[in-house]
């Protein structure tokens, strides 16, 4: 059974316990962040037990999860108990416990090993021992120039949720883009528009912070934008003091090798999804 925890002092509390429990604890403690700063998403954190726990979970209220797409953020410290979603985050060790409850509750599911990437800023002020000082400065990570006159910096509307959702992995369908819509109007989000003053690269936050749905549209790929306009997000956002991470699929080279120039951390911890559809 577990518990939901209620009112701002609760939450709080729980933020403060999993900041120390990072980096494993990172996507959740990034999404209860933004839950105490006015928790847009409508989130709801759920633990096996208060103060004490072993066990978070957290995902939307089910009176929003329609507009929502349907992800739960959630860490086990030293439990190991289970909770079902389309979409999980966790350590690579649950992967047999949940493909053999997926099994019994007749779903699909898929692994998929990632590396987690820290922005230099976010890892120095929580993380501090995890980095190498030697190798981090404030000058250091910055992308290749790109053509100004060409590329202007701006920002997504509404009316570019149908572009992004047609180039990310998890889109493509009405409720992705729902979900696009949302968090275009949540969180700021930066993009180049290209010559023609429409987006050609861009990216996104969603409801647990991390950085998302990065993309570049085919005829302006390999020209170093998505370097350019995650760089500048990345400036931005450090100001307004949000935890900054990302994940990258372990096959996905390209963007591992662009985190690596930009000087994101890579964290030691295991870094997993399982993508669960019912058969």
């Amino acid at each position: 059974m577990m518990l939901t925890l209620q009112g701002a002092q609760m939450l709080q509390m729980l933020e403060n316990a999993l900041r120390k429990s990072l980096p494993e604890s990172l996507k959740v403690y990034g999404t209860v962040f933004h839950m105490n700063r006015g928790n847009p998403f409508k989130l709801k954190a759920l633990v096996d037990k208060w103060p004490d726990f072993n066990t978070v979970i957290i995902h939307p209220e089910e009176q929003v999860s329609y507009q929502m797409w349907n992800e739960c953020a959630f860490v086990f410290l030293r439990a190991e108990c289970l909770p079902m979603s389309s979409r999980l985050g966790s350590q690579s060790s649950l992967n047999e416990v949940i493909q053999s409850l997926a099994a019994t509750k007749a779903f699909n599911v898929k692994q998929t090993q990632c590396f987690l990437f820290v922005m230099p800023e976010t890892a120095k002020r929580l993380v501090p021992s995890l980095v190498d000082a030697k190798n981090v400065s404030s000058t250091s990570g910055r992308p290749k120039a790109i053509n100004q006159e060409e590329f202007k910096l701006s920002s997504l509307d509404i009316t570019h949720a149908a572009l992004v959702n047609k180039f990310w992995h998890f889109g493509g369908n009405e409720r992705s883009q729902r979900f696009i819509e949302r968090c275009i109007r949540t969180f700021p989000t930066f993009c180049l528009l290209g010559p023609e003053r429409s987006p050609v690269s861009w990216t996104l936050m969603d409801q647990t912070g991390e950085l998302r749905m990065a993309g570049t549209v085919p005829q302006y790929r390999a020209q170093g934008l998505i370097s350019s306009v995650i760089y500048s997000q990345i400036q931005a956002l450090d100001k307004l003091g949000f935890p900054l991470y990302a994940h990258t699929d372990k096959s996905h080279k390209i963007m591992q090798k662009m985190s690596y120039n930009l000087q994101h951390i890579q964290m030691p911890c295991d870094w997993n999804q399982w993508n669960c559809v019912p058969l």
